[in-house]
């Protein structure tokens, strides 16, 4: 599929990881992966909190400095002039693009960030000594603004678990914000569990039954189940699949094909799914053995071929061929 301009998902990423000389030292941190690979799918919205709040181009650097050891709290002080405390504006940056930015399905941040980084920034003491990790201001502040928006560090990309979950839930979210902006009634909320049933239990079997109980009973407020519904969507998709959450979907989807492939046929899936189990070989491979026997089966098939754990992300992404 080739994706147009209009139909680029946003996703809000630090302009340093497209190539814009915004660090504090005047270089970039460019990602060939989210220019090169992901542009051709995201909308990318480049943004430095740093040079936002008016710090400029070549700049002081800043750290992120605690009082005490067992101070969890920090600021974002300069690092040769500790009186420089930009703190408050970074999080106030954080408010503003949040809100001014409400149609972003994802973000990616630049990782050891003291504004960006979202895990494992470096925290110092007043004297100078690092002591232990913290997040950076401005990802922390609009991470908690964002609670259900997919957020990652472009380090953790290079991680193939991580980067397929990532895209997992930015295509789910753009899904979501496509399917409210008609009317939600109790019909079409069905239908859109309907499709994401098996991905749901494909990261979390507990989520699975969760969204099963809520959806049973739609008497109540719609558009307030339908939040309910969409908070256990995306902290189910937060976890990532394991090799036994998929072997366990995947045997699920088969049972679809119980009367129509041949006692060889159903054997020969079973096996590749088994050895994906083993770890012998990738996701990508009993994947496509069985949706080549749905497809082959169309209209007895009608309801294991609409699942999004199928294809939840582009296939040209080659996102399942290392899972």
């Amino acid at each position: 599929m080739v994706y147009s301009s209009d139909d680029k998902i946003p996703v809000g990423i630090s302009a340093c990881l497209t190539g814009q000389a915004v660090r504090f030292n005047g270089s970039h941190k460019r990602s060939r992966f989210c220019t090169d690979v992901l542009s051709e799918y995201f909308n990318l919205r480049p943004m430095c909190p740093e040079v936002a709040i008016g710090m400029g181009t070549p700049r002081e650097p800043i750290r992120l400095v605690s009082d005490t050891p067992a101070d969890e709290s920090v600021r974002a002080v300069g690092v040769d002039s500790p009186d420089i405390d930009v703190t408050d504006d970074l999080r106030s940056e954080a408010v503003k693009v949040s809100a001014l930015n409400q149609d972003l399905c994802g973000f990616i941040f630049m990782q050891k960030s003291p504004s960006c980084g979202l895990f494992g920034v470096k925290r110092y003491l007043k004297n100078g000594h690092p002591e232990g990790k913290a997040s950076g201001i401005f990802a922390s502040e609009f991470a908690r603004l964002n609670p259900l928006l997919p957020i990652e560090e472009a380090g953790r990309l290079n991680d193939a678990a991580l980067r397929e979950n990532f895209m997992v839930r930015v295509f789910t979210y753009r899904d979501w914000q496509l399917f409210t902006q008609t009317t939600v009634t109790p019909a079409r909320l069905i239908d859109f569990h309907s499709r994401y049933k098996y991905l749901i239990m494909a990261h979390s079997t507990v989520h699975y039954k969760e969204t099963g109980r809520l959806l049973s009973d739609l008497s109540g407020d719609i558009n307030q189940i339908a939040e309910e519904y969409f908070t256990l969507l995306m902290t189910a998709l937060a976890k990532p699949a394991s090799r036994k959450t998929h072997t366990n979907t995947l045997m699920h989807l088969q049972g679809y094909l119980k009367n129509l492939i041949s006692a060889a046929d159903k054997e020969e899936l079973a096996r590749i799914i088994l050895e994906y189990r083993r770890g012998i070989i990738p996701l990508v491979v009993p994947l496509t053995l069985l949706k080549h026997h749905l497809n082959h089966h169309q209209e007895a098939n009608a309801y294991a071929r609409q699942q999004v754990y199928l294809n939840p992300h582009p296939y040209e992404l080659g996102l399942r061929n290392t899972l």
